[in-house]
């Protein structure tokens, strides 16, 4: 019999006995893995719900953290290579249609959280057919046509209340020297959405349509009518001389030091990014409708939410519907987003804080708001695509019907429908 020396016999016995320690400690536990792009999971309520669920349970979170640019092929690559995780952080937007939804993710109607989730929060959630996709968890902003009221109170103007009203604003404000609208044209993509909201939210038959290939854009008037007001604002030096060069950075120093007046954004923007010290700061900022020749009361989307979403193929099921359960109870969700800027995605929701922007518009906001659909009910929208043939109508390169043609060809194809074509 081969004999050890007393001095590895210890050292095993001790590797022996810690390795039964951890062992112990681990019973019962389990480990979730959660998919989401690094710079979500970052956010301070994400890691506090984190944080918490973790303390309490015993169980741990393995984030699997992905740049934003790789993330939509990061989860195909996983879907499609059986290492589904156990849950995944999505917007509803035109990139899950990139997943088959039906196959990989489990319907949620029958959680017990459902009820307490806000009308908006729970609509922007749920498929076509109804099938709750996914528990909201995010920054629930209202986007609208935020101006400052300092400018226009001193000028002796007021916001406007119809499309007309808000072209005579518009054409005021800049025979005054201010550039109207801040329109970041140089790699924003979300404006055109607000505009082509209110057109499928108010008629969903006509959604249906475009989305059975039975229209297109181009049969849809309102759609024509939203691009031209885009190039009419444009000539008319409403969005100002450099608008195709101004993008997401330049939208802090426009806004803050009252070169531009208005701009298509949400409110907690104002908060997280409107750099201090400028002339001029959220105090100085209201919101009225969206008017961009589709809605001559004009509009406001609801939240774009990021939505934790359950793997029919995750390796534990059943745990991740726990977890979902932990983070939506009302003592976790209001630790979560306590001091946070953000209209409240659930009903018990009672520690975030409302934007006086938003409050002090609420009856406007009641009358007008449509839950964010072109981006998450228009099979084969992309922001980045109409984005591109928007700019190309602005750098002239084509023209409104050509603009449209674009935008019909990119949606087409992003639907999988061969050669662009109904």
């Amino acid at each position: 019999m081969t004999k050890h020396p007393a001095p590895l016999c210890a050292l095993l016995l001790a590797a022996a006995l810690l390795l039964g320690a951890c062992a112990g400690a681990d019973d019962g536990h389990v480990t979730l893995t959660l998919m989401g792009k690094a710079s979500d999971l970052e956010k301070s309520y994400m890691t506090t719900v984190f944080d918490r669920y973790e303390a309490q349970t015993g169980n741990r979170l393995e984030l699997i953290a992905v740049e934003d640019s790789e993330y939509e092929d990061a989860v195909a690559a996983r879907l499609d290579g059986g290492q589904a995780p156990d849950i995944l952080l999505h917007f509803h937007n035109a990139d899950l249609a990139r997943f088959d939804v039906e196959e990989n993710f489990l319907p949620l109607n029958d959680q017990p959280w459902v009820g307490d989730l806000t009308d908006s929060a729970r609509a922007y959630c749920e498929a076509r057919d109804g099938t709750l996709l996914g528990l909201p968890y995010w920054e629930n902003s209202v986007s609208g046509c935020y101006y400052n009221k300092t400018i226009l109170d001193g000028l002796g103007l007021k916001p406007a209340a119809t499309q007309a009203e808000f072209d005579m604003l518009c054409q005021v404000l800049a025979d005054a020297g201010y550039t109207p609208i801040c329109w970041p044209g140089n790699g924003c993509s979300w404006m055109m959405q607000f505009a082509l909201d209110p057109i499928f939210a108010d008629d969903p038959a006509l959604l249906e349509r475009l989305n059975a290939g039975e229209v297109s854009y181009a049969d849809i008037p309102a759609v024509a009518a939203m691009v031209q007001w885009v190039a009419d604002a444009a000539a008319r030096g409403w969005l100002g001389d450099g608008y195709l060069e101004t993008g997401w950075d330049g939208l802090s120093p426009a806004m803050g030091g009252g070169d531009a007046v208005m701009t298509f954004l949400w409110d907690t923007w104002f908060y997280t990014d409107l750099a201090p010290g400028q002339a001029y700061g959220v105090e100085d900022f209201a919101v009225m409708p969206v008017f961009m020749g589709t809605a001559d009361r004009g509009t406001y989307e609801g939240g774009n939410l990021n939505m934790m979403m359950v793997c029919k193929n995750g390796a534990r099921v059943d745990e991740a519907l726990d977890f979902l359960r932990f983070c939506a109870t009302p003592e976790n969700y209001n630790a979560a987003f306590d001091g946070i800027s953000t209209v409240s995605c659930f009903k018990g929701q009672t520690t975030n804080i409302q934007s006086p922007m938003v409050t002090d518009a609420a009856l406007s906001i009641a009358a007008h708001e449509r839950v964010s659909t072109a981006a998450s009910k228009i099979v084969g929208y992309s922001a980045e695509d109409v984005a591109d043939a928007f700019t190309a109508l602005l750098r002239g390169r084509t023209d409104v019907p050509g603009c449209i043609a674009m935008m019909d060809a990119a949606r087409l194809r992003a639907a999988g429908l061969e050669g662009g074509t109904v």
